[in-house]
């Protein structure tokens, strides 16, 4: 897993300062938010692989973290972060307008990959700021719990889930019905939950590479 060399920043929210790992490309005008699953981090493996893909494929891309180092300590021993979806999705609404300040990415255009959660807090920020966001990519993801917001989506949304994932791919399905912006549903053969059969990821980068080529 190769990818560009990223530089870490720091990002100032409403009520925290988040970490960051951002990776431009010189030429690129187009820049792929990472909203991690529960219980994850910016140092996802399974993220940072699809980063890498997205960066080959042209893009810049930013991963970070949506709890404070603090917050992170608490969530693994009581999981109470990890489903708190109006607090990960108002933090990504705050790093997107803290992009929209800074001068190295003030004029990128934004595209969005959630996973597990981190797709539904995806969603809320495409909700709140829909002029900011162009496109939206969601692996293994809960847009189930962001259904309040679902019709105010307007940036074509691609829903990958895993073969193996049923009851996930149920909650994809409704959530798909109440998405009134262009969404599609791509179901990864022998996958399960955490894509992490051989050549599982592999797929999902190609499939979101050639979504957020397709909308951006």
């Amino acid at each position: 897993m190769i990818g560009n060399p990223s530089t870490p920043l720091l990002m100032e929210t409403t009520d925290a300062e988040l970490a960051g790992d951002l990776a431009l490309r010189a030429g690129s005008d187009a820049l792929i938010v990472f909203a991690h699953g529960s219980g994850s981090s910016r140092n996802s493996d399974r993220n940072r692989q699809v980063a890498a893909d997205l960066q080959g494929a042209g893009f810049c891309t930013l991963l970070f973290d949506l709890l404070t180092e603090e917050e992170a300590r608490i969530d693994e021993q009581t999981a109470e972060y990890r489903f708190d979806v109006p607090l990960i999705g108002r933090r990504l609404t705050d790093v997107l307008d803290w992009l929209a300040r800074a001068g190295e990415t003030e004029t990128l255009e934004i595209g969005l990959f959630g996973a597990s959660t981190g797709a539904a807090a995806a969603l809320l920020a495409a909700a709140e700021r829909p002029r900011r966001i162009s496109a939206i990519v969601s692996r293994g993801g809960r847009p189930d719990l962001a259904m309040g917001v679902l019709g105010r989506v307007e940036a074509p949304t691609l829903l990958i889930v895993g073969e193996r994932d049923e009851e996930v791919i149920r909650l994809n399905e409704v959530a798909r019905s109440h998405i009134r912006a262009a969404c599609e549903l791509e179901i990864v053969p022998g996958a399960s939950h955490l894509f992490e059969e051989p050549g599982a990821l592999d797929h999902v980068a190609v499939v979101a590479a050639g979504w957020f080529q397709r909308h951006m």
